[in-house]
């Protein structure tokens, strides 16, 4: 859903109504719970990708690999109840399904990075990488940053829900 405003330039609250509506296939609890989430925050995680993303915009990352980013960043800040591996793992997974062929690396990278340079600030639970056996790449042989002082780009429009 968030990929699919994305691509359309239309709002995701309109995106999510009518996969509610259509429910084929059916929109669960969880999902929604994500794109919610990742809207609400929608700044905040931009923020941090930004942090992370050295020399790139999001505008300039293909639209699969941002909105994989988005969610990663949403469940790693503002779901303790997964595990950091996992949403790593699964970020990555999807990039390599989804995405381009350099996208795995970059996606990790960026959330290994991201992950990394938060430690305990990056959940509210206090989760760090050290405490979750999160093994990833980071640095510049990934194309994510381990860290920047660049300001911080913005997305093209914030998505009202």
């Amino acid at each position: 859903m968030l990929f699919e405003a994305d691509v359309r330039g239309a709002h995701v609250s309109e995106i999510l109504a009518a996969r509610k509506v259509r429910a084929d296939p059916p929109v669960s609890e969880y999902t929604e719970g994500l794109v919610v989430g990742v809207v609400e925050n929608w700044r905040e995680i931009n923020d941090r990708i930004g942090h992370h993303a050295q020399g790139w915009t999001l505008d300039r990352m293909p639209p699969v690999d941002r909105n994989i980013l988005r969610i990663a960043v949403f469940e790693l800040g503002w779901r303790p109840d997964v595990p950091g591996r996992v949403v790593i793992d699964e970020a990555v997974e999807l990039a390599k399904s989804l995405s381009t062929d350099r996208s795995p690396s970059f996606v990790n990278g960026l959330l290994g990075s991201l992950f990394d340079a938060a430690g305990t600030a990056a959940r509210p639970g206090g989760v760090t990488s050290s405490e979750t056996g999160t093994e990833v790449e980071t640095g510049a042989e990934t194309g994510a940053a381990t860290s920047s002082s660049a300001p911080v780009p913005t997305s093209a429009a914030d998505p009202a829900l």
